[in-house]
């Protein structure tokens, strides 16, 4: 089964978590209507966002609430300690799934 997979990269503002949504929307809905398989992983890598701060926060939890209404669970690729301790502040690290740049990120 292949994950879906979001890439995420630059400067994340909030004025593109709106096209980023209709992005995994999109990637969810399969090329031309035909949906995925419905066990296919959603994941979304930020290993190439520029910055952690509070747009990029608000962009992974829009998405995830993309991914939970299409039943499925947002995981976290290349998650950045920042990032990480953004999520953790906001309580956002109990509803994504984390994995760092050398896999999944240890909970403390």
């Amino acid at each position: 089964m292949n994950p879906i997979v979001l890439v995420v990269t630059g400067h994340v503002t909030r004025d593109v978590v709106p096209a980023l949504c209709t992005e995994l929307e999109t990637l969810l809905n399969g090329p031309r209507g035909a949906a995925p398989d419905r066990g296919a992983p959603v994941e979304c890598d930020v290993g190439a966002v520029e910055r952690a701060d509070l747009a990029l926060v608000e962009a992974v939890a829009r998405l995830a609430l993309v991914a939970r209404r299409a039943g499925r669970q947002l995981r976290l690729r290349r998650v950045g300690p920042e990032l990480q301790g953004l999520l953790d502040l906001v309580g956002l690290a109990d509803v994504v799934a984390l994995e760092g740049p050398e896999g999944r990120v240890p909970r403390p």
